[in-house]
């Protein structure tokens, strides 16, 4: 599965998804340095592509982009426990995220809510939620 999603800065997005989550491009560097397509490996199945806007308006054709602060899906990232929610909510807004909702126990689990810089959602919860698997 390829996850993609629109992005107005690619500099700034390269940057803030290797500080923010740690992940690490998979491509050959573009003119600018910065692997195209951009994409980062989340699992062995599962990618993700960020997209210039200009390059999604193509993909979507006639059909409109979400407007910035429109949440139509939540990126969820599992990790084992607490302490990971925890380091990972601080070394995301250390990159520019913006928080949502802080670190917070729930009956469910432990989750923290946050914006990237394009405004998609992500939601960094304890594995327990997902059988144990981070």
């Amino acid at each position: 599965m390829i996850i993609s999603l629109p992005i107005k800065d690619r500099p700034r997005s390269y940057a803030f998804y290797q500080e923010a989550f740690g992940l690490e491009p998979t491509g050959e560097p573009d003119d600018d340095g910065i692997p195209e397509p951009l994409r980062f490996v989340l699992s062995d199945d599962v990618h993700l592509m960020l997209i210039p806007i200009g390059g999604f308006k193509w993909v979507l054709g006639s059909q409109r982009r979400a407007p910035r602060n429109t949440s139509e899906c939540i990126l969820s990232l599992p990790l084992p426990d607490e302490a990971a929610v925890d380091k990972a909510f601080a070394r995301a807004t250390t990159a520019g995220a913006t928080p949502v909702t802080p670190p917070t126990r729930k009956d469910w689990g432990y989750i923290a809510t946050l914006t990237d810089p394009d405004g998609h959602l992500w939601m960094l919860e304890t594995a327990t939620f997902w059988g144990g698997r981070s």
